[in-house]
C-alpha cells in the first residue's frame, strides 16, 4: 500500500510514497497481425434451462473477428453439428432449439479472410415452458439498437474497456464503473451516509441532504485543485443517487433522473445528428466525463477527452482485468482497438459514447426468477407469489410493470418537497414536471440499496413503508391513485419485499459473472495514497488537511497534492520521499521525489490552500 504520512512544523508536508511505474500508450497503429488467422472463441456458454423459447450462448470476444458462426448438435462432435445462425455480437439466441434435449454448442470466428477453429463445446437446454405475450409480468428480452449503431462483440469490449477506465476522468480516479457496479445492481456502493451532498439549502445534516457519488475534487486544467465551498479539496458528491447502468437499454425515454438525455445523438463538437433515434444511451454517456463534479476539470471538453484516452494505454491502472478483455486487448493502444472496431484509428467523443453504450446493450439480466417464473419453468416460494400478489393489489405494476420492471416514465410521489429538486420540470420547463423523477426499473433492486433519487431510504422494507403512509410530501402533480396510504399488514409488507428481492436479482450480476464481470479499479486498489498520522499544528495552531487520491505513478502528467484548512497566504514546505523519517523539529533537506516551497493561498486561520 501507498502509505503518506503527515507532519506539520509550521506548515510543513511530508509524504512518504511508493511509486510504481506507468507509461502512456503511443498512439500508433500497426498492421493487424490476426487479420489472416483468428483464434478459436473462449468462455462460451450455453443456458441450461433458463429460457422457455430459445437457448442462448455466450463467449468472448475474439480479436479481429468481425462475425460468429454458431453451430448445434446431439452429440459431442463438432462435424456432425448444425450451423443455427451468426451474429456480429458475442452472443446468440437459439430459437429453434427443441425443448427439454439437451445440445452441445460450438462457435466459430469469421471475417472476410480467415475462420478459426471451432470452439470448446458447451451444453444447453431449452426449457418447457411457455412465454407469455402480455401480462403482468414479462420475461426481460434483449434491447434493441439504433440503426447507425448495432451491437458488435468488438465494439462492445471496447465500450467495457471505455467503461472501466479511470483514465476517462481528468484526475484518473473516476470511471463510468466508478459510480455503477454490478454487483451493487449497477449503481454505486459508495453511495451512503458517509457520501453526502448539503442539497438544496446547502448545509450538511439537514433532512435535505443527499446520498450520492463521490466524483473528482474541485480541479483544474493546469492540474491544480480549487476549494470548493462544500467539499474543500475532497471529492465532490452528487446531487443524486447514481441509478442502474443495467438494462439501460430497455430504456424508451431519456436518461437520467429528470430524463434530459435526448433520443437523439449528436456529435458534441460539430452538433451533428448522428443517430436519430432510440440513442439516450449514446446521448447520455456525453454527460458526466466533462461534468466538473463527476469526472471533469472545469470547463472540460470533449476534444480534451478523447485527446487524454488517445494518449492513454487501455485500463493502465486497472487490476485483474478478465482474462476475456485482457486477451483481446492484447497490449494494443486504443487507436488500435478504435481500428478494430470502427473501420479507422480515429478516437472520437462520438466513437467513445457509441461504443460504452453497445458495452451497456449487452448487460440485459434476463436470467432472474422472475423471468423464469413469468415463462412457467420454475416457481416462486409461497411467500414470494403472496408479494407478487400484494404488488398487484396496492398497484405497483402501474408504474413498475413490463419486462423491465418500469414505465420509463417520470413521476413524483412525494418524497421530498417539490422546491428542493423540481427534477423532470429542469428539462421540459413545465411545472407539471415538478420533482417528478424516471421510473427506476425493480430488477436487481436488492443490490441497489439505498433508494430514491437522493437516496434516503436504506432498505427496502423503508421504501414499503414509505409507499404505505402515501408518501410523504404533497404536491398537486402527485397521481393520488396510486400514492395513497395502502393500509398493509405486516405480513403483506414482508411478502412484497420478498417478492422484490430474490426473484428479480439474476444471479450473474450478483457474482459479477459474464457478462457483468468486471476489472478493479484503481480507486479499490492498495494503490490509492493513504493518509496516516496527524499532522503538528503550526502557526496559531493550524493543522493543514491533505488530499492525496491521484495515482503517483510515472507519466502521471499532473499528480496533485493539496493542501487545505491552513494559515492563509502562509508559506509551506512539500517533500515527498521514499522514505518516513518520522516527526521531527526539522524539515528535511531533501526529498528523493520532490521538495519545494509553495505560498498558499487565502486569507486567515483555516482558509489557506
Amino acid at each position: 500500500m501507498l502509505r503518506l504520512k503527515q507532519i506539520v512544523v509550521l506548515l510543513f508536508v511530508l509524504f512518504a510514497v511508493t511509486f510504481y511505474g506507468f507509461r502512456p500508450a503511443t498512439p500508433t497503429v500497426s498492421s493487424q497481425s490476426g487479420a489472416d488467422s483468428l483464434s478459436a472463441p473462449t468462455g462460451v456458454t450455453a443456458s441450461d434451462g433458463n429460457y422457455a423459447n430459445k437457448v442462448g450462448v455466450l463467449w468472448a470476444t475474439v480479436r479481429d473477428a468481425t462475425s460468429y458462426r454458431i453451430f448445434r448438435s446431439a452429440t459431442n462432435n463438432p462435424a456432425a453439428a448444425t450451423d443455427v445462425g451468426t451474429t456480429a455480437a458475442n452472443y446468440f439466441f437459439d430459437t429453434t432449439a427443441a425443448a427439454n434435449q439437451t445440445y452441445f454448442y460450438f462457435v466459430r470466428a469469421e471475417n472476410s479472410g480467415a475462420t478459426s477453429d471451432f470452439s470448446q463445446p458447451d451444453q444447453g437446454t431449452r426449457a418447457n415452458g411457455t412465454v407469455p405475450q402480455s401480462g403482468f409480468f414479462l420475461p426481460l428480452n434483449p434491447p434493441n439498437a439504433p440503426v447507425g449503431n448495432q451491437v458488435s462483440a468488438t465494439k462492445a469490449s471496447l465500450g467495457k474497456t471505455l467503461f472501466w477506465d479511470e483514465q476517462l476522468s481528468s484526475t484518473l480516479t473516476v470511471s463510468c464503473g466508478t459510480c455503477h457496479r454490478p454487483a451493487e445492481g449497477g449503481s454505486d456502493p459508495r453511495t451512503n451516509p458517509a457520501t453526502k451532498n448539503p442539497g438544496f439549502d446547502n448545509v450538511f445534516n439537514t433532512p435535505d441532504d443527499v446520498f450520492g457519488s463521490p466524483g473528482v475534487p474541485q480541479n483544474n486544467l493546469d492540474g491544480t485543485y480549487s476549494l470548493n465551498p462544500s467539499f474543500g479539496f475532497g471529492e465532490q458528491v452528487t446531487g443524486r443517487k447514481s441509478p442502474s447502468y443495467l438494462n439501460a437499454g430497455s430504456a424508451t425515454s431519456g436518461l437520467f433522473w429528470d430524463g434530459r438525455a435526448a433520443n437523439i445523438f449528436r456529435d458534441p463538437i460539430t452538433n451533428a445528428v448522428v443517430l436519430d433515434n432510440s440513442a439516450s444511451l449514446e446521448s447520455q454517456i456525453l454527460g458526466p466525463p466533462v461534468n466538473s463534479g463527476e469526472m471533469g476539470h472545469g470547463d472540460r471538453n470533449w476534444t480534451q477527452v478523447a485527446a487524454q484516452i488517445q494518449n492513454a494505454r487501455p485500463l493502465a491502472l486497472a487490476a485483474n482485468v478478465p482474462p476475456s478483455l485482457s486477451t483481446w486487448i492484447n497490449g494494443r493502444t486504443y487507436p488500435q482497438l478504435f481500428q478494430e472496431a470502427f473501420g479507422t484509428p480515429e478516437v472520437t467523443p462520438a466513437r467513445i459514447a457509441m461504443a460504452i453504450a453497445t458495452h451497456e446493450r449487452t448487460l440485459f439480466s434476463d436470467q432472474a426468477p422472475i423471468d423464469k417464473w413469468a415463462s412457467e419453468i420454475e416457481p416462486l416460494t409461497a411467500q414470494e407469489v403472496r408479494g407478487s400478489e400484494v404488488y398487484l393489489q396496492a398497484q405497483c405494476n402501474a408504474c413498475h410493470g413490463g419486462e423491465i420492471l418500469s414505465d420509463n416514465n417520470f413521476h413524483n410521489i412525494g418524497v421530498r418537497p417539490v422546491n428542493e429538486d423540481v427534477g423532470r420540470a429542469a428539462v421540459t420547463g413545465s411545472t407539471d414536471d415538478n420533482a417528478r423523477f424516471k421510473t427506476p426499473t425493480l430488477r436487481n433492486v436488492e443490490l441497489r440499496a439505498p433508494y430514491m433519487h437522493n437516496g434516503r431510504f436504506q432498505t427496502l422494507e423503508e421504501v414499503v413503508e414509505f409507499y404505505d403512509r402515501g408518501g410523504d410530501f404533497d404536491a398537486p402533480n402527485i397521481d393520488r391513485n396510486l400514492i395513497r396510504p395502502l393500509d398493509l399488514t405486516a405480513q403483506q409488507k414482508s411478502d412484497l419485499v420478498a417478492f422484490m428481492k430474490r426473484p428479480m436479482t439474476d444471479a450473474r450480476v450478483a457474482a459479477e459473472l459474464p457478462p457483468f464481470d468486471r476489472p478493479q479499479l484503481y480507486s479499490e486498489s492498495t494503490r490509492v495514497p493513504q493518509i496516516i498520522g496527524t499532522g503538528r499544528a503550526g502557526t496559531n495552531g493550524i493543522v493543514p488537511k491533505v488530499t492525496a487520491i491521484e495515482p503517483p505513478i510515472l507519466g502521471n502528467p499532473s499528480f496533485t497534492v493539496g493542501v487545505s484548512s491552513a494559515l492563509g497566504n502562509a508559506q509551506a514546505v512539500l517533500v515527498i520521499d521514499s522514505n518516513d523519517p518520522g516527526v521531527g523539529a526539522v524539515i528535511p533537506a531533501t526529498g528523493s521525489f520532490a521538495r519545494l516551497a509553495v505560498n498558499l493561498s487565502g486569507t486567515g486561520n483555516g482558509f489557506g490552500s
